[in-house]
């Protein structure tokens, strides 16, 4: 730490705007903090080493909750900040607070509801790690990365280190997935590339899986809550939500600079309500620092959780089925484009078409009568039911930012002569199969065959400018720049096919991958044929070559919406969940790949499964970590989940260039709730209201062992 403070690399910028210690100096503030690191030949001579090194501490108290963080007298977690004179991090608002008040007032029924989404981690396959090698001669940088966003990592090492940009070069290969644990930048990073600095060496850093869970960037950890107001006929009127974000030791939130707490307050959903007023405040606790958007387009998914619970909740207080009040409540379809109580404007969506389609494929009048029935011989089933819409696709550039650098994306495509296509892009794949989507679009735009398209993405030195995958932005932002590319190419491919052909541009036709004269067929060219023209034949005054590079800024987010529907049943003895069915209906817009979009929400239905039933990290009041191995911390596989059975319907986006929308992280930001509801309704009868998540089953039984129903009925 030491050393590290003499080369002016004891601290370095968090993607909130915050500062992080990179090796604690004087003060460890989160258990798995680093305090020190060694260098040496082999991996297993750095552990001997580490054995070695012996390290005074004075026992702290912990500071484990935002309430014990607000709490008088609390200790000061960040006593190193200038003018820090509590655990406060942020206070932010948006919506209408005297509007909101004014419809409380006038409501006959408020429904209320606090809760926890509990903190997960994003646990990819690999964990993080670096290979850093400085040239001691060029003075160059060669950093090979797990990053999802190595434009924008490159530009804060260079803030970091003092480098400039150009003596950088960040390589992110297949990474070992991501889920957002690779978008913000750790202290071995930074340690592996000073020391190659100092050394002139390279140093490979890679943690372990304990590591990796303790001290990376974790998920959620928002306490919040919700009031729902309704008139007698379950209208709703207006919403009021409150969060307390653990934003551990350092404010490192992944996510856009002007909104503190996310896009939180895209929290008043699919539904039509008139008022709404959204607080957070954000507080340091002695945890792990990094609030990354896990599969969640940075806060949707608590959004989108606390108020599908409140529906579900309200139309039990109410009596009214919950499919039916949400039929009552949704954005009218012909009310798009709709600007919402808290200031989004919503794109498009058919809300009632979702919810039926689910409903019908689910066969939900039958499961009533089921569940009915069932009730009556004292056995407990469930139906849920979750209408999500998520906010994805950041920028546009004016509103999000990181760091400062606008939320834009990028796409070069260059043709060779023989026809054959390079696509370079600023985003990065983890899995999402960029490589054959991105091929798609070209293919549809040029007519291309999709194999002649070499996608590269993932090295600085050799793509453009982007700002990286994560929050399902690279549909709505590289995607887009991609078809806008191909179709500026087109454009340029026509008139060359007009001076070959000797003809108007006017007067040709395109079909995918030729243009020909209208009237006239055979009088054609193909794409290939254009291209070795564009570097041979050229008409007086054109420019030479077949490419170009787009920098896309988004005119607005894109809104994918769905509606799931989980069937549950639980037993009463032992508080066992087991889900029968989910039924998932998804509208991402136009979908380039069906077969990989079905396979990004059949992942995510798994990963809300796990958050809604087993994973969790807590920590003791010694501010200990208790979930950093998978024996403790619970991850789903295919034998606890079940099958998924998906469905679509297609709304386009009425500004992206092909309709699309964002898809890779729907089904973690509407599942949790559909599962959550499912076992609520099953425990209806007993009053039971709410669980918070992961809803074990020990919480079960302990919430039915309360109301004496754990025995079965006689």
């Amino acid at each position: 730490g030491d050393l590290m403070a003499q080369h002016k690399l004891a601290w370095m910028p968090t993607l909130s705007g915050d500062t992080q210690a990179v090796l604690a100096t004087d003060k460890v503030r989160f258990q798995g903090q680093e305090v020190a690191a060694v260098i040496a030949e082999s991996h297993y001579l750095a552990e001997d080493a580490v054995g070695l090194i012996q390290v005074d501490y004075e026992p702290l108290p912990a500071v484990t909750s935002p309430r014990q963080a607000a709490a008088d007298g609390a200790p000061l977690i960040r006593d190193e900040k200038e003018g820090q004179r509590d655990n406060h991090v942020y206070h932010w608002e948006a919506g209408d607070r005297e509007a909101t008040d004014a419809a409380f007032a006038r409501a006959d029924r408020v429904v209320k509801l606090s809760t926890h989404y509990p903190r997960s981690h994003p646990a990819p396959l690999e964990t993080c790690g670096i290979v850093a090698d400085v040239d001691p001669v060029t003075g160059k940088a060669t950093l090979h990365m797990t990053s999802q966003a190595p434009h924008a990592i490159r530009t804060v090492f260079a803030l970091v280190t003092g480098l400039p940009e150009h003596q950088i070069r960040v390589i992110s290969p297949d990474i070992g997935g991501g889920f957002g644990n690779k978008v913000p930048v750790y202290p071995g990073y930074v340690v592996a590339t000073a020391a190659s600095l100092l050394l002139g060496r390279p140093v490979k850093w890679v943690e372990d899986r304990n590591e990796n869970l303790i001290s990376t960037g974790f998920a959620r950890d928002f306490h919040m809550t919700g009031e729902l107001a309704l008139d007698a006929d379950g209208r709703m009127l207006a919403l009021r939500a409150h969060l307390d974000s653990d934003n551990g030791a350092f404010f490192a939130d992944a996510q856009p600079s002007k909104f503190k707490a996310g896009l939180f307050h895209i929290v008043t959903g699919s539904y039509d309500i008139a008022a709404a007023h959204v607080s957070a405040d954000g507080w340091y606790t002695n945890k792990a620092p990094g609030g990354v958007a896990y599969r969640c387009s940075f806060r949707v998914t608590e959004a989108s959780y606390l108020i599908e619970r409140l529906v579900t909740n309200a139309a039990i207080e109410l009596g009214i089925d919950q499919a039916e009040l949400r039929l009552r409540n949704f954005i009218p379809p012909e009310s798009f484009p709709y600007r919402s109580a808290t200031g989004w404007e919503y794109d498009s969506g058919d809300y009632p078409r979702a919810l039926r389609l689910a409903l019908e494929q689910v066969g939900y009048e039958e499961l009533r009568r089921e569940q009915a029935e069932r009730r009556e011989r004292g056995e407990l089933m469930g139906i849920g039911v979750a209408s999500f819409t998520e906010v994805v696709g950041a920028g546009p550039g004016r509103d999000f930012d990181i760091l400062g650098l606008r939320m834009f994306d990028s796409a070069e495509l260059r043709v060779h002569p023989t026809g054959k296509a390079v696509l370079k892009l600023g985003v990065k794949t983890q899995g999402q199969g960029h490589e054959t989507t991105f091929a798609q679009i070209v293919a549809e735009e040029l007519g291309i065959p999709a194999a002649d398209v070499d996608v590269q993405h993932g090295d600085t030195d050799n793509t453009p400018y982007g700002l990286g995958t994560y929050a399902s932005r690279s549909t709505p932002t590289a995607g887009a720049a991609t078809a806008v590319i191909g179709r500026r190419l087109r454009d340029k491919a026509r008139a060359l096919a007009a001076h070959l052909l000797e003809a108007s541009e006017d007067d040709l036709e395109w079909e995918r991958g030729r243009f020909f004269v209208r009237g006239s067929p055979d009088r054609a060219k193909t794409i290939q044929e254009l291209a070795f023209a564009a570097y041979t034949d050229l008409p007086e005054g054109m420019e030479a070559g077949l490419e170009g590079v787009t920098y896309y800024d988004p005119p607005n987010m894109t809104f994918p919406f769905g509606t799931y529907v989980v069937v549950a049943e639980v037993d009463r003895g032992t508080g066992v969940v087991s889900v029968r069915r989910v039924v998932a209906v998804d509208d991402c817009g136009v979908r380039i790949n069906p077969m990989i979009v079905e396979g990004q929400i059949q992942g995510g239905l798994a990963e809300g499964w796990g958050i809604a039933f087993t994973e969790q990290i807590t920590f003791d009041e010694d501010g200990s970590c208790i979930g950093s191995n998978f024996m403790e911390y619970l991850l789903p596989t295919s034998w606890e989940t079940p099958r998924f059975e998906c469905h679509a319907t297609v709304t386009p986006s009425p500004h992206h260039p092909l309709g699309a929308k964002g898809v890779g992280e729907s089904a973690t930001v509407g599942s949790p709730a559909a599962y959550v509801n499912a076992v609520i309704d099953a425990l209806t009868p007993y009053g039971i209201a709410n669980i918070d998540m992961p809803v074990t089953s020990d919480k079960v039984w302990a919430a039915l062992h309360e109301r004496g129903a754990t025995e079965p009925e006689t």
